[in-house]
C-alpha cells in the first residue's frame, strides 16, 4: 500500500501512523465526538469555546461543562484562562483516529455500496464509533490509500492557513475571469450538500468565475450552464486555480 500521507500540524500522517495505538483508557462515543468536534472546529479557523461545542454538538451548556471536566481529567484537553479549549497530544491522537474511521466509512459507503456523496457523512457519523481495529485494518487494505473523502476533505484536517499554503482559496475569494477546480466542500451541513448536488458543484468539477456582484453573488459557468451563487454557499467551498 502506498506510504503517502496527509499533512497536519507540519507532520506527514499516513494510514499506518493514524492507526498507531492509543494508550488504554476509557474512550467513550461522547469523548470521541467532543475531541473530533474540537479538531474540526480548529480546522475551520474557529476559536473553540464551550458555547461553540454546545452549538456544534447540539447539547446543553451544562452537558459541555461536564464533558470538558472529564476530558481535562483524562488529559485529553486543556483550557486557557480565557476559556479556549485545546487538544493535548493524546487528545489529538483520539480525534485523528476517529476522523480516520469516519474517512474510511465514507469511502466504503461511496466506493463499495454506491451511496450518494450527499448521504455518506451522516451515515459515517453513526458508524465511525463501531469500527474495530481489525475491521479498520481490513478497510484500509480493501480501499487502499486515498487522501480525500467523497467531499474532498483530507485524512488529516487542515486549517484555512494550511489550505492556502497548498494553493487553495474559498470560492467566495476567487477572482472574476479565472477558472478553478473544486477541491473540497463543507460536509457537516446536509442542506448545503443537497444544494451543491442540485447545482452540480462537487469536488473535482471545473468552473469559471465570470463576474462577482456588489452583494457578493458570483456568476459561475459550469460546463455549458451559468448560475448565480450567493456568498454563504461560496464561503463553504474550497477551490484551486487552474494552471
Amino acid at each position: 500500500m502506498p506510504s503517502a500521507g496527509a499533512v497536519t500540524h507540519g507532520l506527514v500522517v499516513s494510514y499506518a501512523q493514524a492507526q498507531a495505538s492509543i494508550e488504554i483508557m476509557m474512550i467513550t462515543i461522547s469523548k470521541e465526538n467532543y475531541l473530533k468536534a474540537i479538531a474540526e472546529a480548529e480546522a475551520e479557523g474557529n476559536t473553540v469555546i464551550s458555547a461553540l461545542l454546545a452549538h456544534w454538538l447540539s447539547v446543553t451548556p451544562p452537558a459541555v461543562t461536564a464533558a470538558l471536566k472529564r476530558l481535562r481529567r483524562d488529559g485529553l484537553v486543556t483550557m486557557t484562562k480565557g476559556g479556549r479549549i485545546q487538544l493535548t497530544p493524546e487528545g489529538r491522537k483520539v480525534a485523528e483516529r476517529t476522523i480516520l474511521r469516519h474517512h474510511l466509512i465514507e469511502r466504503m459507503l461511496s466506493e463499495i455500496f454506491g451511496m450518494e456523496w450527499v448521504d455518506v457523512h451522516e451515515e459515517a457519523e453513526r458508524l465511525e464509533h463501531a469500527v474495530s481495529p481489525a475491521f479498520e485494518e481490513k478497510l484500509v487494505k480493501l480501499l487502499g490509500h486515498k487522501e480525500t473523502c467523497p467531499h474532498g476533505n483530507g485524512l488529516a484536517v487542515m486549517s484555512p492557513a494550511q489550505r492556502r499554503k497548498k494553493g487553495q482559496r474559498l470560492l467566495s475569494e476567487a477572482e472574476a475571469g479565472s477558472s478553478y477546480h473544486v477541491c473540497s466542500v463543507y460536509e457537516r451541513d446536509r442542506k448545503l450538500l443537497e444544494f451543491l448536488q442540485e447545482t452540480g458543484i462537487r469536488p473535482g468539477i471545473h468552473l469559471k468565475v465570470e463576474s462577482r456582484n456588489y452583494d457578493g453573488t458570483s456568476i459561475l459557468k459550469i460546463e455549458n450552464k451559468r448560475m448565480a451563487l450567493g456568498s454563504p454557499v461560496a464561503e463553504k467551498v474550497w477551490v484551486a486555480q487552474e494552471r
